[in-house]
């Protein structure tokens, strides 16, 4: 049993913090292209975040997100508690993604209807 939840805790980890590669490398490239063009506002920033979610995909992100938080949900064990400690962090970011990801979903449809 301990074996299996090591194996969960690994994978749930591993999904929880491999979007935010991506994620982090959009907005470099968003926030460069505004200090280039010298763009304000948050339609400046839209398209970078659009960059990066076509390159990793939405649908992607939200089954991996949410694959990470139950598989580290099933991780937690009293015995370990520095494998608590990141599992719940690693929770906490996966939630943040996926409010980033519901962000970025309104945000293009309210563009989208003007």
């Amino acid at each position: 049993m301990e074996e299996l939840q090591k194996k969960r805790f690994l994978w749930g980890v591993f999904l929880a913090w491999l979007p935010w590669i991506p994620t982090l490398i959009g907005l470099r490239y968003a926030f460069r292209g505004i200090s280039e063009q010298k763009a304000t506002g948050l339609g400046a920033l839209a398209g970078g975040l659009a960059e990066m979610f076509v390159v990793w995909g939405i649908g992607t992100m939200i089954i991996s997100q949410v694959a990470a938080i139950i598989w580290l949900c099933r991780a937690f064990s009293g015995e370990h508690w520095m494998r608590n400690v990141i599992s719940a962090l690693s929770i906490c970011l996966s939630g943040l993604m996926l409010v980033v990801v519901v962000f970025f979903l309104w945000f293009a449809f309210f563009l989208a209807r003007r």
